[in-house]
Formats: C-alpha cells, sequence, structure tokens
C-alpha cells in the first residue's frame, strides 16, 4: 500500500531535514551541520557576507566565519570539492567521492579547449612545484592566456590546477581571503581516510542511499541532481537492487496535486520525529541547500525563485542579491538586501511579500530583528531604509 504525505507534511519534513525547524541557538556544531545537509556551496560573492557563512549562521547563529577554516585548515575535518556547484564536504565522504574526482577529471581531460592548452609538461612542472613549495595559489604562477581573450578564458596554469584539483590529485589545503591554496591530496588528507577505497558500485550505492536520506523523499532525478556525482542510468540502475527496501510515496503538492515519489525506508518513523514549525522568521541565502532545488522548492511550497545575479539589470524580475523570507514552514517573501561597508550599515533595496501575505505588524517585528541580527553578524551597525520607500513606513 503507498503511503501518502499531505503537503504539510512534506513541507516540514524537507525543513527538518536542513535544521530550519530548529531555533538557530544552542552549542555550535558546525561539522555536524553539515554532515546533516551533505554539502555547503561556496561562493565569492559578498553581498552582506558570503553564502557559505550565511548558510551555516542560519542554523546557529553562535556560528563566526573563522571556525569554517578551523575545520579545513586545522582539523581537516572537511575537503573541497564539486557537487553541483564548488562545496565543501565533512572529510568521512572522501573515499566515496572518488568517481567523482574520475568523472570530472576525464570530462576535463576531453575537452577540446583544455587538451589545447594544457599539456603533460606544464602538468609536471605545477606539481613539482608544490612538492617542493608547499600550497600553492594562483598568484604563484604567471602563464598568460595565449589569442583570442573570451570572458570565461583562463591562463594555462589556471586550467592545469583546476584539472588536476577537480581530478583529485590536488585539493585544497586552505583559503586566505577566500583565496584557495592547492596542495598534494596526499599530504592534506589523513591517511586513513586517503588510503581508504571503494569500488564504483559500493560509491553509487552510498551516494543514492545518502541522498535519499537528505531529501526523505524524492524522484530519481531528485536523487540523482542531490550531488550531481552519478548520472541517471546509474541511479536507475540502483533503484531496481534497492526498490524493495524503500517505500513507495504519494506527496501533495502546494496546488494540491499528488505526485510518485520513493523515500526512505524509516519514512513514518520520521513523520512522528518531525518537528512543528517555529513562529520565527529567517533571511535565507540564494545559494541555500534548502532552495537549491528550484523545482521542487515550487512543487512543495508553491514559491517561484530564481537568481538574477547573471541576469541583466533591465531583465531582472527582482533584483541582484534576493534572500527568500521563510516563516515557520511558509515562504513569505524576499528581500534585497546589501552591506554598504563605508557606511557600516546594512541597506534595505525593496521588499516584496508573496500574495495573500500581510506586511502585519508582529511579522514586521520579527523581520527587523532578525535584519539586525543579520547586520550584527555581518559586522554592520545600522539599518538603512533611505531607499526602501516601499517598506519604510513599515519596518521600523
Amino acid at each position: 500500500m503507498v503511503l501518502t504525505i499531505s503537503n504539510q507534511t512534506a513541507r516540514r519534513l524537507w525543513l527538518n531535514s536542513h535544521g530550519l525547524m530548529e531555533a538557530p541557538t544552542g552549542p555550535v556544531n558546525i561539522l555536524q551541520t553539515i554532515k546533516k545537509l551533505g554539502f555547503v556551496q561556496l561562493d565569492t560573492i559578498q553581498n552582506v557576507v558570503r553564502a557559505h557563512h550565511h548558510i551555516l549562521w542560519s542554523r546557529n547563529q553562535k556560528y563566526r566565519e573563522p571556525m569554517l577554516d578551523n575545520l579545513l585548515r586545522k582539523d581537516r575535518a572537511l575537503f573541497e570539492h564539486f557537487t553541483h556547484d564548488a562545496s565543501i564536504l565533512p572529510i568521512d565522504f572522501y573515499p566515496m567521492w572518488r568517481r567523482q574526482f574520475k568523472r570530472l577529471g576525464d570530462k576535463m581531460s576531453r575537452s577540446s579547449y583544455y587538451r589545447n592548452k594544457i599539456d603533460d609538461v606544464q602538468l609536471k612542472e605545477i606539481r613539482d612545484r608544490i612538492r617542493a613549495e608547499g600550497p600553492l595559489s594562483t598568484q604563484a604562477f604567471d602563464t598568460k592566456i595565449v589569442g583570442e581573450k573570451k570572458m570565461w578564458s583562463r591562463p594555462p596554469h589556471k586550467l592545469a590546477l583546476d584539472h588536476m584539483w577537480y581530478s583529485g590529485e590536488l585539493t585544497t589545503s586552505h583559503r586566505e581571503n577566500f583565496r584557495k591554496y592547492y596542495d598534494l591530496a596526499e599530504r592534506i588528507i589523513p591517511t586513513e581516510i586517503y588510503e581508504k577505497k571503494f569500488n564504483d558500485e559500493s560509491q553509487i550505492d552510498w551516494l543514492c542511499h545518502a541522498a535519499l536520506d537528505r531529501l526523505n523523499f524524492g524522484s530519481l532525478g531528485e536523487i540523482q541532481k542531490f550531488w550531481a556525482a552519478t548520472d541517471n542510468a546509474e541511479v536507475k540502475t540502483w533503484f531496481t537492487l534497492a526498490e524493495k527496501k524503500l517505500t513507495q510515496v504519494k506527496i501533495e503538492t502546494s496546488n494540491g496535486e499528488w505526485v510518485d515519489a520513493v523515500a526512505t525506508a524509516d519514512i513514518e518513523d520520521r513523520i512522528a520525529k518531525a518537528l512543528t514549525p517555529l513562529s520565527r522568521l529567517r533571511i535565507l541565502n540564494p545559494f541555500d541547500p534548502a532552495i537549491r532545488d528550484r523545482a521542487r522548492l515550487q512543487r512543495l511550497f508553491g514559491f517561484t525563485y530564481r537568481n538574477e545575479m547573471f541576469v541583466p539589470a533591465a531583465k531582472r524580475q527582482w533584483g541582484y542579491y534576493v534572500y527568500p523570507l521563510l516563516e515557520g514552514d511558509r515562504f513569505i517573501g524576499r528581500i534585497d538586501l546589501k552591506a554598504d561597508r563605508k557606511k557600516g550599515c546594512l541597506k534595505i533595496e525593496k521588499l516584496w511579500m508573496e500574495p495573500r501575505i500581510n506586511l502585519t505588524e508582529k511579522r514586521s517585528e520579527k523581520l527587523n530583528s532578525e535584519l539586525r541580527r543579520f547586520a550584527r553578524f555581518a559586522g554592520l551597525e545600522a539599518i538603512d531604509m533611505q531607499n526602501a520607500e516601499n517598506v519604510r513606513t513599515e519596518l521600523t
């Protein structure tokens, strides 16, 4: 018999798995948070704070930025690599990531652009320098782009470092002001982790089960997209072998339709233990893993969201860096914020509430409180609403 899961229950399961149903307080355990999420995406843009720091702060507001660097640089409890994008992952996952090293390394090797720019001699030169000198950043090398310069063109040394990083030969040693330093993986990854190896089938099995464990329920496509370390055919083959240990479910969408999905074997126990939502209002980052799958976000919450950073300004519906607003288990709006470091303030550009959601006095107070907390985390002393004509009278 197929288990049916109401939309409200589905939303709560999803937010529970993302640590967004609990108060963001208590003892700080960043490594456990990252393990629960699976990964945290890295991003260079510092609109208010960088995305990875905001994501972790959203789960526990006692988090401070040096904590992440300590886990990577000192404790070697994390490593960096590529899921759907550059991310930080728990070091325990490293043995199950070897197929991803091979997949992405091989993909880059097959690229005609790469093959025309890099040869084995250049790779050896970079490898030998890192071996002799220790961790190096791209600034330690000075090769130049040959031929026509295009937007995404990269000099040969950066392509070589990319290839060795994607293939797992190099790994991130540490970062300074977000600049990445590369070292030989064998010197950085703890020996007991580095020497542990599993065959390809075991890695696929782990990746699929670990994805579903964090999704709670989903389609095979959602399982594949979670890590982006398998292809659709591999997930289908895995499912034929694992199906009897999983639960068939129907999920109610935000518009009342029912869709088929597969869930963990213990899904009923998870439903029973799922926390009820707090009334707290949270400002989420555009790269937050809870909203990364836009189709799933729309299906579960009826919330349409897209990142418009790389959309020409004239074509943006919302703005350059717009943050979703989560209240309890509903997305109630979005807000355009940015930090003005010179003035030491958090600037509110614009606020949009979702249809049939009013900015009541109580809701305004909650948003104000979260804005003040976010500003303090970013090291800003004030909130500036001068240009936000549509919210000035409602946010005080």
